[in-house]
Formats: structure tokens, sequence, C-alpha cells
């Protein structure tokens, strides 16, 4: 049975194993909450077996042995025999220690649930790869998002057991990319359900009304080593800054066919689009420069992950760490 166990355990480590390397190098598309939720079902099931058969057994094991030792010691003493060597507490030690599979799984286990459980209903951690977000996130800032702000939902499949709050124009969310769902994107929400989004001429209206611009100071891009033209927009009470690019054309060059299309029109000023409902529609901060309901359409209800609202490292600037605006 033990040696069962061992060759099994050692199967399961090393499917794990190679799915994880396979994600690493490209050979699959990995899904890491479903890799993590399987994660705690075996090792949730082998915790499960250490506590009401193997550990018995092995306390079974060190108390049939210790009965035995008794029985010897008390045989000897009757023949005038009372210094014994003794090596039990060796052996009774080796019977009670966990073998290395039940160490690698069950003793695993109350680590994995608690990462599981709060990755899946509080708090996950995400890095930015992209400049898409800049000057807001830079790439490499390590953010949190926050899993419960518009719902609770269940892990893998994504179905929403509890609402809470409803995304608002200005905030910033992950989301699930709709083109590609196993692909986490972070955008900022520019218009809501029964919205008209207009940006034309590299200006945004909402529902007939353009939201303040205010020009800064330009901002230099470490990664491109180069001045952008920066300013402070404001929406629904937040302020937040965006990057534009004058020397790049208003026109919305290569827009996907994507569900809802003929909601949106496009002209060489830019895109006027009719948010419909259960869907929203994200802009980057960095406007010419990220790939967004611009060019790919809505992102429906069902695909929120979460609002993002702490950057908490960058390990090439620790004054990025705060609150994310």
């Amino acid at each position: 049975m033990l040696g069962f166990m061992s060759t099994l355990t050692a199967l399961v480590l090393a499917v794990f194993v190679g799915y994880g390397g396979a994600w690493y190098f490209g050979v699959v598309e990995g899904n890491f909450s479903l890799l993590l939720f399987l994660a705690t079902v075996v090792t949730g099931l082998y915790w499960l077996a250490e506590k009401f058969y193997f550990w018995p057994q092995r306390r079974r094991a060190a108390a049939s042995l210790e009965a035995q030792a008794l029985q010897r010691r008390a045989e000897l003493a009757t023949q005038g025999i009372h210094q014994v060597d003794n090596n039990m507490g060796d052996s009774h030690a080796r019977l009670l220690m966990q073998p290395w599979w039940l160490d690698w799984t069950a003793g695993l286990f109350p680590v994995i649930v608690v990462v599981f459980l709060l990755r899946s209903f509080l708090f996950e951690p995400f890095k930015i790869p992209s400049g898409s977000m800049i000057p807001t996130l830079l790439v490499g800032d390590l953010i949190l998002v926050n899993k419960f702000h518009y719902g609770v939902r269940l892990p893998v499949i994504q179905t929403k057991i509890l609402d809470n709050n409803s995304p608002q124009r200005g905030d910033v969310m992950v989301f699930r990319y709709p083109p590609k769902p196993s692909l986490d994107y972070i955008k900022r929400v520019v218009g809501l359900p029964g919205d008209e989004v207009a940006y034309l001429n590299k200006k945004l209206t909402v529902n007939g009304k353009p939201l303040p611009k205010v020009a800064l100071a330009d901002f230099f891009d470490e990664e491109a080593l180069r001045y952008a033209k920066q300013f402070q927009e404001s929406s629904a009470g937040k302020s937040y800054r965006l990057l534009n690019d004058l020397d790049r054309p208003a026109f919305i060059a290569g827009a996907d066919d994507f569900p809802y299309r003929q909601n949106c029109r496009y002209s060489s000023e830019g895109v006027v689009c009719k948010v419909p409902e259960g869907q929203y529609f994200m802009m980057g901060d960095n406007r010419d420069n990220s790939l967004d309901s611009r060019y790919w359409g809505f992102v429906p209800e069902k695909n929120i992950v979460g609002k993002a609202f702490f950057v908490w490292m960058n390990f090439g600037s620790l004054k990025r760490i705060g609150k994310i605006d």
C-alpha cells in the first residue's frame, strides 16, 4: 500500500511539474486558477487520508511497538534482567514520521487552501506586462486586485454568486480578454451600459459631454526613451493622468469584427460606440499605445475579474508603491 501511494504521488507530482513546464515554455495554454483548484483538491484528499487513515495507522503501529517493548521488559524482569538496551525511541519516531509523499501533499494542503481562498475571493496579485496603462501603471508594477469589489464569483467557472458594487467610470479594472478569455487584461472603465462613448481627435466624450482634460508637464517614458504629452482627465469624480502621442493619427486602424460592432461608427476622426447592456467600454491611459475596446470591442460583465487598487511592489522603483488612482 505504501509503495503504491509513493509511486502514485510521484506520478501526480510529475504531471503538475510537467504541466507547469509546458506552460512556461509555451507548449500549452496555462490556466492558473484551474491548476490551483486541482492542487487544492488533490492535496485536500491526501490531507483527509492522512488525518483519518495513515496517521491513525502509524499511531497504532507505534503503540503496538511500545506494547511489545514493555512486554519484553516484563519478561526479562521475571528472569532478573533489569538493564535492557533501549532503542525503541528511534523506532517509535520513525513509525510516526510522515513519509515524503504525504509531506509534499497533505503537508502543503493548509498553505495551498489559504492561497486558493485568498486568490479566489479576496485579493489576487498581477504583474503589469505592457505600457498600455502608462503613466498610471508602469511595466513591472506588481499590483493587487480586489476580487470581491464587483461581486463574489466561483473560481474557475467564474459564476457570480453574490452581487456587490457595479463598475464605475474611471475604475481601473482587470478582466478576461474577450477574444481570448484565458488572458487577463487591465484597462480603465470609460463607458457603462447604455453610454455613448466618443473618442474623436483624441478627445473623449461620454453621453455628449467632453471629459475635462488639463495639460500637465510632458511625461518621460523610460522604456521608449522619449517624451509624451501628459494630461489629467476627470471622470465621475475621479482624476487620473493619461498620455497622448500627437504624431499618431486619430484613425483607429485594424479594428476587429467583434460582437456588437454594429454599435460603433468608425471614421478618420476616431470612433463612436453605444455600449450595450451588460457590457463595458475600456481604454488604456496610454491612449495611443493601447489595444482596447476601440479595437476588440466591449467587455461582458461575466469577464470581470476585479478592481485594481494598489501597487505593492516594483523592484525597479520602490516609489511606485501606493494606491492606484
